[in-house]
C-alpha cells in the first residue's frame, strides 16, 4: 500500500472545488492511488516530461497530477485541475498543454 500526501497547492486547488467534486476526487485518489500507482489504465497514464508531475489521474472532468517514489512506497498529489472543453485549469488558471 501507497501513502498519499498533497502538496499545498494541491490541498488549495481542492479548495476550489465543488464539495461534490471533492468527495469525487478523494473516492478516486484512495480508490486508484493506494496500489499500483505507477501501472497506466484508462485513467492513468505518465505524461511527458513537464513542470507539474509525472502521472495523471483522469476522474471525470478533473485531472489529478502526482509523483510516485516505488522506493519508500510514496504518491505525492501535485496538482488538481479540471478540464472545461480543451482547456486545462490547474490553480484556478488556464494551463498551456
Amino acid at each position: 500500500m501507497f501513502k498519499i500526501e498533497f502538496t499545498p497547492e494541491a490541498i488549495e486547488d481542492m479548495r476550489l472545488l465543488k464539495k461534490r467534486g471533492r468527495k469525487q476526487v478523494i473516492e478516486e485518489i484512495e480508490k486508484q492511488l493506494n496500489y499500483q500507482p505507477t501501472q497506466e489504465t484508462r485513467n492513468r497514464k505518465r505524461l511527458r516530461p513537464n513542470e507539474v508531475a509525472e502521472w495523471e489521474l483522469r476522474v471525470g472532468k478533473f485531472r489529478v497530477f502526482y509523483d510516485v517514489n516505488d522506493v519508500t512506497r510514496f504518491v505525492k498529489v501535485e496538482a488538481v485541475g479540471y478540464k472545461k472543453g480543451s482547456k486545462l485549469f490547474i490553480h484556478g488558471e488556464e494551463y498551456k498543454i
